[in-house]
């Protein structure tokens, strides 16, 4: 399966989200490979963080920042179990080509007035690719929680039955994930019984239930 992260709007987590379900699926014993399709290049400066600090490889990270992803990820996703492409904001034709290449997008979203994130745009876009994609599939995905929230609480309350539907795992505003990405670890390699490792399991295994 290829799963894409995407939205257009900046500081959602789609690079933290990326690398973490990437590393879930590795404990599970899954061959991953994460495309960062991001001209910014964050997963691939936390994969060149991780070997100054002497860590293993935990899956392959490959920089494809360009409009032939919807070519080259399939080609990719032969050798491996799944691709997980940690997606770029703003730019129209990576994210088309995202798009193209994705049997699931998960569109990261904070708790927030909704029209605040939930993007016409990027749900526009979404669209135009099931011209060519009938059988993509979309979800919106709430992160960086607060613990019970009012706002986080009304935003999964205004997604209950809206299209694309929301991911029943939330994923909490947690320290454990900056650490985590200062120091080139995930989040159970921090602390494997902790709360965050706890709900990136979930996430994968909800995930991992939409495989086609």
């Amino acid at each position: 399966m290829i799963v894409a992260f995407l939205n257009q709007k900046g500081g959602v987590g789609k690079t933290t989200l990326a690398l973490h379900l990437a590393g879930a699926w590795t404990r599970q014993g899954r061959r991953v490979t994460l495309i960062d399709a991001d001209p910014q290049g964050s997963s691939l400066d936390w994969s060149e963080q991780r070997v100054r600090e002497g860590l293993p490889r935990l899956f392959g990270v490959v920089g494809l920042a360009r409009d032939t992803l919807h070519r080259e990820a399939p080609e990719l996703a032969r050798t491996v179990d799944h691709v997980v492409i940690d997606g770029p904001p703003r730019v129209a034709g990576l994210m088309r080509s995202a798009l193209l290449a994705a049997d699931l997008v998960v569109i990261p979203a904070t708790p927030s007035p909704f029209d605040g994130w939930a993007s016409a745009e990027m749900l526009r876009l979404v669209e135009e690719a099931r011209v060519f994609r009938p059988e993509l599939r979309a979800r919106f995905l709430l992160n960086r929680c607060g613990a019970r929230t009012i706002i986080a609480r009304e935003t999964a309350e205004t997604l209950a039955d809206h299209d694309p539907p929301l991911l029943a795992t939330r994923i909490g505003q947690r320290v454990a994930y900056a650490d985590a990405a200062q120091t080139g670890r995930l989040v159970f390699e921090i602390d494997e019984a902790g709360p965050a490792a706890r709900e990136i399991a979930a996430l994968a295994v909800e995930i991992g239930r939409l495989a086609p």
